[in-house]
């Protein structure tokens, strides 16, 4: 979870362009703060497909305080994203007994994902963003993936805590895709918001 190293590295970059020291620093300190920040309000994601095809809007996402969201790449050839949604499944009680549901949004069609969820066990709902348009309003397309690659379109990974309203609560991700906040950290985010730190 990169909330510290975040804080750490603004400190950082304030107290170089203190210093006159150029805008690359700043550039590569805030390069990764990835997506809405905390407190920003979601706008809506519109009605993508879930794994069945039936079109979802982020109210019927909702738990009770809310939900846990997150992009990943793809079901379907991404081997981090597969061991990430399969550690997330085994949080999903937990997660639903702190009174919120859990999806993911990829560029995967739905029969990608329903083949995935089928596949795995997966007890969590599951989105089709083919076009990456929801991807993009949030700017969260990797940009080193250029139009022809087969990753052309996928998100950088990221994890967001939204309450009832889609106020951002709280975000968990890493500087590379091949490494995922795990669900124990999910769980004790959660805990953490709940208890107002």
């Amino acid at each position: 979870m990169r909330a510290a190293g975040f804080f750490l590295r603004s400190v950082t970059c304030a107290f170089l362009l203190m210093l006159g020291i150029g805008g690359a620093a700043l550039a590569q300190a805030t390069s990764d703060e990835l997506g809405p920040p905390v407190g920003a309000k979601l706008t809506e994601i519109g009605t993508p497909p879930d794994q069945t095809g039936m079109p979802r809007p982020l109210s019927s996402l909702m738990g009770d305080k809310g939900l846990v969201l997150f992009f990943f790449r793809s079901a379907d050839w991404c081997p981090y994203c597969q061991a990430q949604m399969m550690d997330l499944n085994t949080a999903v009680t937990d997660i639903e007994k702190r009174g919120y549901r859990m999806a993911g949004i990829s560029y995967d069609s739905p029969q990608i994902l329903s083949t995935f969820i089928e596949r795995r066990g997966i007890k969590y709902t599951l989105l089709s963003d083919p076009k990456s348009e929801i991807i993009d309003r949030y700017k969260l397309r990797d940009p080193q993936y250029k139009a022809g690659s087969r990753a052309y379109g996928v998100p950088r990974p990221v994890i967001f805590i939204l309450d009832k309203t889609g106020t951002v609560k709280s975000k968990l991700y890493e500087e590379t895709y091949q490494k995922r906040p795990p669900a124990t950290l999910v769980l004790a985010t959660l805990d953490k918001v709940a208890s107002g730190k």
